[in-house]
């Protein structure tokens, strides 16, 4: 009987394992929403991380977070690591922007999980004084992540996050001055 079950477990085990190979080796992530405010002033706040991080998911999710910017902070070359308990330890460095239409950044994660992705923002003019604002991230998928992905939704959770952000930017946007 108990040999039974452990082949049967060994079985579902090695299926399991066999599914995850067949997962993609990359994965998208990808968030939008449409914010009363020019491109100019939303570039703004993505492409100097001081303002980034006032609007930050992941900063507000772990208020004990500590964080250390490079001597720039803004555009290429721009860079900011942190070490949290919530968030984990990595960094950020944007790459590449093109106001005020696109900011790229690579992201790298060492805690809790070694990742390495890019982040890319993107701004489009919609309607009268409104901008489309889309919070994108991607990157490569190792098998051990592949096993991991079969048991927690990537896209749902980090898309909430970035669901989460762009609240908090628009937000930012539309708080009255004072």
């Amino acid at each position: 009987m108990i040999k039974t079950v452990a082949l049967v477990l060994l079985a579902a085990l090695a299926l399991l394992l066999a599914y995850a190979a067949t997962r993609p080796d990359t994965f998208r992530v990808e968030r939008s929403r449409v914010i009363a405010a020019p491109p100019e002033q939303l570039y703004g706040l993505i492409h100097d991380l001081r303002q980034f991080n006032t609007w930050n998911p992941y900063e507000r999710k772990d208020p004990a977070i500590k964080g250390e910017y490079s001597a720039t902070t803004t555009g290429p070359g721009a860079r900011y690591a942190w070490q949290g308990d919530k968030v984990g330890t990595g960094s950020m460095e944007i790459v590449d922007a093109t106001a005020p239409r696109r900011v790229g950044m690579k992201l790298d994660f060492v805690k809790p999980f070694e990742a390495h992705n890019q982040v890319e923002f993107t701004l489009l003019p919609e309607g009268a004084g409104a901008t489309r604002v889309t919070w994108a991230m991607q990157g490569p998928v190792p098998y051990l992540a592949k096993i991991a992905h079969l048991f927690f939704n990537m896209d749902r959770m980090v898309g909430q996050d970035f669901e989460d952000g762009l609240a908090n930017l628009q937000a930012v946007v539309q708080k009255p001055a004072g």
